[in-house]
């Protein structure tokens, strides 16, 4: 756990910091641009190299998901933190970096960014809550399996995608409950 690591050096604990996130992001909060900075480089390294140096690129196959997905599960299961890691996000930008030649963790980023600002505009402007962040995390790589199967790349790609996908609801599904049960209870509101 790169950001947990680089926290300490900063004198910082990022599991008492903001939502306890030991990742990049919270990395960045608590103790600023450059450490924040390392911690994303470094957590997107952790995604990109191992693909890169132990697949063939093509995607294709069970073997290849099992290398992709390992670096995403090490990360929100990281035995250095007794199981309890980061949300995984920034190794994800390096694991589908280097299967598609940086394409999907681009089309990734636009639909995280134009979700991003959908959010802010019906807030006024206001930073999204944790609960929208998880929404906009999880909604952006079902989006990105649209993406896949728009381009033809489904089946090669499937495999990776839907583990990726499991892995990042379970890493945000404390705040998907809790936007869930907000949004029943405006929803029974509503009938």
């Amino acid at each position: 756990m790169f950001s947990y690591w680089l926290g300490l050096l900063a004198d910082k604990n990022l599991r008492a910091v903001g939502d306890g996130n030991p990742g990049a992001f919270n990395l960045w909060r608590a103790a600023g641009a450059r450490f924040g900075a390392a911690g994303v480089v470094l957590d997107f390294l952790k995604g990109y190299l191992p693909v890169t140096l132990l697949t063939d690129g093509d995607g294709d196959g069970l073997a290849t998901a099992a290398v992709a997905l390992a670096p995403v599960a090490g990360h929100i299961f990281s035995p250095f933190l007794h199981f309890r890691g980061g949300k995984g996000v920034a190794v994800t930008f390096g694991v589908w970096s280097a299967l598609t030649d940086f394409e999907v963790s681009l089309a990734y980023a636009v639909v995280l960014a134009v979700l991003a600002v959908a959010f802010r505009a019906a807030h006024s402007g206001k930073a999204p809550t944790s609960e929208e962040d998880a929404l906009q995390i999880v909604g952006g790589m079902l989006a990105v399996g649209a993406y896949l199967w728009l381009r033809g790349l489904a089946a090669a790609f499937g495999w990776t995608w839907c583990g990726n996908a499991l892995l990042l609801a379970f890493a945000h599904r404390r705040e998907l409950r809790q936007w869930w049960g907000k949004a029943w209870c405006f929803l029974k509101g509503r009938v």
